[in-house]
């Protein structure tokens, strides 16, 4: 990418009512068949249109395919039973039911490769993909097989690079891990998590990100949020290690968020995709709000290095307010790109 401080979004966007309930995880569908899978890819160009009408540089499927980040991808693996659910508690901080892993787990085909094919074939704009990361994966799961979540971990990370190396070829040009478990198991990041992420990337070519957030902007993450204090420095525990490691690109939760800014030197030499829109209001982002958050970050990371983007995916907001919010991350992006090449004169 040769744009300066080129725009993307963390992940999911709103679902259009005729597909499923607006403003809700876990969505049920509301279409049936053959008639599924047009109304998916019509969401599909729909999101696309969107976000290039907004100016959003580096763009993605917005998760219209998928009811869930997690969960889709879980849904085509074998050794999952769906129907043999329990409780448990996800990232420390809220209960769902979930389905349980009952023997070796395997990935039988492709899960979202056609899709992937289908967004390329929409549009010459770099696309970026998103994958649930291998800690993540076993955070929204019961384990009734391996009774270890380190070695699930490892499995899951061999079918994440098996999708990975196939997403690539369909010609993604950035596949990203969404790993907010990292902000929660930090012992387990350091001594498995993040070397599970880097098997997962695996002889990738294409760029490589990872997406640490505080979560969307449900209930049960903004009371999570409120016991964490005034200084929110979660990102301390894993910055360091993944600074050596051989991902390109991190992405982080900056907009009205007590993380301190000074912890992006931590990954000094990575691109940072700094989250410069907050998915937790229904308040839109003024442009100069963005570029505040933007200009702050650029004291910690070189501006050829600095991606804006959002905290988190907008799948519970309503539509309405996902294309505000985009619109302000471009126009936000778009002063301080100014400002950057004025200087540069």
């Amino acid at each position: 990418m040769n744009k300066l401080l080129p725009t993307s979004t963390a992940g999911s966007l709103p679902k259009p009512t005729w597909l499923a309930q607006p403003e809700t995880l876990w969505s049920p569908w509301k279409l049936h068949g053959d008639a599924l899978l047009e109304g998916k890819q019509d969401a599909l160009c729909l999101a696309l249109q969107e976000q290039s009408s907004a100016g959003i540089d580096i763009v993605s499927d917005g998760e219209q395919t998928r009811q869930h980040f997690v969960t889709t991808f879980i849904e085509h693996l074998s050794g999952v039973d769906f129907e043999n659910r329990q409780t448990v508690r996800i990232r420390d901080r809220y209960d769902a039911s979930v389905p349980t892993v009952v023997g070796t787990v395997a990935r039988r085909k492709s899960v979202f490769v056609d899709d992937a094919r289908f967004l390329r074939k929409q549009t010459r704009q770099p696309i970026k993909w998103a994958l649930p990361g291998p800690m993540t994966m076993i955070d929204t799961l019961y384990d009734s097989h391996y009774k270890s979540r380190e070695k699930l971990a490892w499995e899951f990370a061999v079918l994440l690079n098996q999708e990975a190396r196939e997403l690539e070829a369909a010609g993604v040009d950035i596949i990203q891990f969404d790993e907010p478990a990292f902000n929660v198991f930090f012992d387990e990041v350091n001594d498995w998590g993040i070397a599970t992420l880097e098997r997962a990337l695996e002889g990738l070519k294409c760029e490589t990100a990872v997406h640490i957030c505080y979560g969307y902007g449900i209930k049960a993450n903004t009371d999570w949020k409120k016991t964490l204090g005034t200084e929110w420095r979660q990102y301390e525990k894993a910055f360091p290690k993944l600074q050596k490691s051989s991902i390109d690109i991190v992405s982080l939760e900056c907009q009205n968020s007590r993380v301190p800014m000074d912890l992006i030197e931590l990954i000094r030499g990575k691109k940072v995709m700094v989250g410069a829109i907050d998915v937790a209001t229904h308040a839109v982002e003024t442009p100069e709000a963005v570029a505040d958050t933007l200009r702050k970050a650029l004291a910690f990371v070189d501006a050829d290095k600095l991606y804006p983007c959002t905290n988190c995916g907008m799948a519970p907001l309503p539509r309405s307010v996902a294309q505000g919010k985009l619109r302000a991350l471009s126009a936000g992006a778009a002063i301080v790109r100014q400002e950057l090449s004025g200087a540069d004169q």
